[in-house]
């Protein structure tokens, strides 16, 4: 894999943190308004979106092939919000290090699922036995992570 990904994929994890961060801050000034929040998000990145679309030669072709595209296609947008609202919803209740632990924990247990049987259309990709254990140990960090201060309290007494 490229070195150059590898970062990218770094990045894009610590964009999440900082995302949830910052909308959580905004539906908190805004009256605690998770919805407002996730959907000015959204707006804003709408904006941004379109105008690197549009610097990369329109949207008028693009635009004709999606009337022929099935419904299901469009669910990344719902996903997306749902994603957006979820953070800004739970990260003020949870915290942002229980709420992007099991973030995680969700994404790689989903991925792993993906990539192992080709759903979504996607490359099958077989999971090794070594890459089960890794996930096996992010799974143990995040129950560290949750339930860790717990356990150390427990063992304690």
């Amino acid at each position: 894999m490229n070195l150059i990904f590898l970062l990218m994929a770094f990045c894009v994890g610590m964009a999440m943190s900082i995302q949830a961060a910052v909308n959580t801050q905004l539906a908190s000034s805004i009256g605690a308004n998770s919805v407002v929040a996730a959907f000015v998000s959204f707006a804003c990145g709408t904006i941004v979106l379109g105008g690197v679309a549009l610097s990369r030669g329109g949207l008028g072709p693009t635009f004709a092939a999606l009337a022929g595209q099935p419904v299901w296609k469009f669910a990344g947008g719902f996903l997306g919000a749902a994603f957006v609202f979820g953070t800004v919803f739970l990260a003020p209740r949870i915290g942002l290090l229980s709420l992007i632990v099991l973030v995680i924990a969700g994404q790689l247990l989903t991925s792993m699922a993906i990539d192992h049987f080709g759903l979504i259309n996607m490359a099958v990709r077989k999971v090794s036995n070594v890459r089960v254990a890794g996930a096996c140990i992010v799974a143990l960090g995040v129950a560290v992570t949750i339930f860790g201060d717990r356990i150390v309290a427990t063992l304690t007494r």
